[in-house]
């Protein structure tokens, strides 16, 4: 009994090792590991489909998707939770508010870009990433392009919030 389970051990399709954590590629050496949740298809397939790692996009279109997601989630915290929540002004405050940390942002990418970042690697989970950021003009295209995403997906929410009694109104 004990040589059969010795001899389960180094085999990945055996039902008893299905959630063991693997090395990457079963090569130790690489430094990653494979889990039962960074190597589902699922997840796989979610983290393949978000910008970053989408195949065929420019970074400018990456930076744009990014910064729009970005702005658009960033004013509802700064409008609804923030200490002005309660005045006449919170949506304009929570727009100056995701603005003002969307510009903190690009400045932090602009800064990464110009550190000259390591080249991506591939791991489980993305195994070919974009070439969108291997250059320094690659990084920059995105970050200018998460600046006028940022901005503009806060645009988005700030005009929703403020005029819903009016979309609601033409909805029905």
């Amino acid at each position: 009994m004990a040589q059969a389970v010795d001899a389960s051990k180094n085999l990945p399709g055996d039902p008893r090792n299905r959630e063991v954590v693997f090395p990457a590629g079963r090569d130790p050496q690489w430094g990653n590991l494979e889990t039962p949740v960074n190597s589902s298809p699922l997840v796989k397939w979610f983290i393949n489909n978000l910008p970053a790692y989408r195949p065929g996009l420019t970074p400018f279109r990456r930076g744009l998707e990014v910064g729009m997601a970005h702005g658009y989630f960033l004013f509802g915290p700064f409008a609804k939770l923030g200490p002005l929540r309660d005045a006449a002004n919170a949506n304009l405050a929570g727009l100056l508010g995701a603005i003002g940390l969307v510009v903190l942002f690009t400045l932090s990418l602009s800064l990464y870009a110009n550190s000259n970042p390591p080249k991506a690697l591939a791991s489980v989970t993305v195994p070919n990433p974009p070439d969108a950021f291997q250059s320094k003009e690659g990084w920059n295209n995105f970050a200018s392009a998460f600046l006028i995403g940022g901005i503009g997906g806060a645009v988005v929410a700030y005009f929703l919030t403020s005029n819903f009694a009016l979309i609601q109104g033409l909805v029905g």
